[in-house]
């Protein structure tokens, strides 16, 4: 007894196939585009009811760190210290919020090994 495959499964299917890595290669082509822009992006994010203020780029990188002049006491420096890192840690959380989003919006939720 045969067993019979439905249309389009066996003999004759190499074109559906091309058809996806085709389709799989422009969303990984635009993904990489995307990822890209992303790193031009700048995210800002402060603490401290906006006594500190740290922008990072999407790579990552610290741009810049803006105080409050009343936010600086000498006698406190160890508060100073928390303001800067909840700041630059919520930035840095930002970015890769923000790539993450981006990222399945370019790719429809899909998995592309190896891209982030």
């Amino acid at each position: 007894m045969k067993a019979r495959l439905p249309q389009g499964y066996g003999g004759g299917g190499g074109g559906n196939m091309n058809s996806i890595i085709r389709q799989a290669q422009k969303v990984q082509e635009n993904a990489a585009k995307i990822k890209e822009e992303l790193l031009t992006r700048e995210h800002s994010a402060s603490s401290g009811g906006g006594m500190v203020e740290v922008t990072v780029t999407g790579d990552c990188q610290i741009k810049s760190i803006t105080l409050k002049p009343e936010v600086v006491d000498p006698d406190d420096i160890e508060m100073l210290s928390d303001l800067l890192t909840a700041a630059v840690n919520q930035a840095l959380r930002t970015v890769k919020g923000t790539e993450a989003r981006e990222m399945e919006k370019a790719t429809g939720g899909m998995s592309l090994p190896g891209m982030f």
